[in-house]
Order: structure tokens, then sequence, then C-alpha cells
């Protein structure tokens, strides 16, 4: 027993009493926690899983602002919510118009060549022709909180202030913009919510990612699609957090639940793909047909699941986060399997 269970075991004794009495009541309280315990997980037995290797962490991204460039980096922490990098996390930043409406690099493609740099208490954003602008991650509370509009769903943003507003404004050179960020103790956008009609067990909250706290794709399937393209793309056309390297192509289809560090997850669906993916991410120019057309013709979804994907190619896959811990880059991806 450590110090402070000796402490707190002290703390139980009356003035008064001898030692022995309340060394009794100790005992028999330690005695009924230990038996609440062990009835607990007689209640809820955890399943036993074989652990089978599918691939490893090549590559991790944070996007901090949403349709900006990514951050890559070496270790992160997995939440329920996404990925967090000390006080920065993904996607809890996003663009707005003035009446709430989000932006995005479909909107706006130029919204991709948006660097940011990740410091102590301060996010420092760059741009093509801009002067720096250093942001403060804590923001005042007397903030004004906006209703924002993201995919027809509300959800709130605390507003980062007129300076960022007006360096958001003067680079897009369009109407004017502001610059919110999600607090931890706002209301996400829920899984009943995002899909309504669909009855995914899986209960989670995302702040501004499209729909789960975690994207992933192989590497392999990267490869595969550059192989029917003209022009080579990179996987930051598709703004994924986790790339995975050592697998087939599109294997990560099949993954159901996985393991990686001490981070365990779980398949939401498909990630159909849109528009966005025919931004530049080096010139923050749209096309509008590639590599859009080309996945169209062989990644359709199956008939019998039309009603979620429509016509929207598939590429990536989405999951939830089940136990929140670390992962690294290097870390081994396993498939949970019974």
């Amino acid at each position: 027993m450590g110090a402070s269970s000796s402490r707190a075991l002290a703390r139980l004794g009356l003035p008064g009493q001898p030692r022995s009495t309340w060394l009794g009541v100790a005992a028999l309280g330690l005695a009924a926690v230990a038996l609440g315990t062990v009835a607990w997980r007689r209640a809820r037995p955890r399943r036993r899983r074989r652990l089978q290797q599918v691939g490893t962490v090549s590559k991790v991204w944070i996007y901090p602002i949403k349709s900006c460039k990514g951050v890559v980096v070496t270790e992160t922490e997995c939440t329920a919510m996404g990925l967090r990098c000390g006080k920065v996390r993904d996607r809890f930043w996003m663009v707005i118009k003035e009446d709430g409406h989000m932006i995005t690099a479909r909107q706006e493609p130029r919204l991709v060549l948006v660097s940011i740099t990740l410091e102590n208490n301060y996010l420092t954003l760059m741009a093509p022709d801009m002067d720096q602008m250093i942001l403060p991650i804590k923001l005042p509370s007397s903030n004004k909180v906006y209703d924002c509009r993201l995919f027809g769903l509300d959800i709130k943003g605390r507003d980062c202030g007129d300076e960022v507003a007006q360096w958001f404004t003067n680079y897009l050179k369009t109407q004017p913009y502001r610059l919110v960020q999600f607090d931890t103790n706002m209301k996400g956008r829920t899984t009943k919510k995002l899909y309504p009609s669909e009855g995914y067990l899986q209960n989670y909250e995302v702040a501004y990612p499209d729909c789960s706290p975690i994207h992933l794709i192989s590497e392999a399937s990267l490869t595969d699609l550059n192989t029917r393209l003209k022009k080579k793309v990179k996987m930051e056309y598709f703004r994924p957090n986790i790339m995975v390297s050592g697998c087939a192509a599109f294997e990560e289809d099949t993954w159901d639940e996985l393991l990686i560090g001490d981070v365990e997850m779980k398949k939401v669906l498909s990630c159909p793909r849109c528009v966005l993916t025919t931004v530049d991410p080096d010139t923050g120019i749209i096309d509008r047909k590639e590599p859009l057309e080309t996945l169209k013709s062989y990644r359709l979804c199956d008939p019998s699941v039309k009603n979620i994907y429509q016509a929207s190619p598939l590429f990536g896959m989405y999951f939830s986060v089940e136990k929140i811990g670390r992962l690294r880059v290097g870390d081994p991806v396993y498939r949970m399997v019974d």
C-alpha cells in the first residue's frame, strides 16, 4: 500500500477511538470496495480479442483550423473528440461567414494554403502575401459566441476577435469572415444528428470535423489511385489524420476495430469524397474533376448502402475513439478480432 493510501486510511479514524477500532472499519470498507469491484467485473466482462497486425502508422496530421493546412506531428493524444497535441485540437477552429455558416476549401480553395505552427499557447498563421498572424489559444470568456451552421447542423463557436477576422477577410478578398473556436464545454454534433436514419451504435460528439473524430487512409490505397491518374496526387489532397503503411490497397475497408498504441478505435463508415479532393494543397486551385472523377470510376459503394453514400466515391475510413490514449508514428496498427 502506498503512502497516499495509508493517509487515506488514517483519515478513517475518529478522535478518542482505539487504533484497533478504526483499523477494523477500514478493513470492512476495503472489503466492501473489493466485493463491489468483483461484482462490476462479473457484470461487465471484457472480451478477450486476438490482435492481428495489419500495418504501421507512417504519418499523423492535426488540422487545427477546418480546411487549412495540416500540422504533421510524431506523437499525439487521441481523445474522444479527436487528436490533440498539447492545447491544440483537431478541427476546433473554423472560418465562418458573419451569419454563422461555415466556410471551407469547397467555397474558398485558398484556405488550404494557410499554414499553422503550434507554440506554447499560440497558433501562428501564415499565408501567401500575408503577414503572419499570432492567435492565442485561450480566448476571453467575454468574446461573442456564434450560432454556427455546419452541414445543416447547429453548433456553437466562440469568436476569435476582430484582428484574425480581418486577416482572413484580407487574405480571401471575397466577403467578411470570422474565425470561431469550439470550447469543450459546448455541445458537439452527436451521432444521432449526424446519422439520424442509420442507427449507428457508437455514441460520440465531434466539433468541426465532417463526420467522426478520426479519419484514416492506407498508403497503398493512394498508390493504387495514382496508378490510374495522369497527374499524381499526394495524401494531403484527402486530409486524413492517420496514414497507415504495410497493408494492401483498400484493406482498411475491412478493419472494424483497431488498436494503435493504447488507443482503441471502431469503424463508423467509409469516407464519401467530394469536390474538396480536387483542391491542390500546394496551389490552392480547385480542379473540380480529378482525382474525384477517377475515384468515381471504381470506388462507388455497393448498391445495398447507396442510401448512405449516394453517388460519392469512397476513399478512407472514419473511426470513433472507444478508448482514449496516445499514439505515435511507427506504432503497429492491430486489428482486434474475436
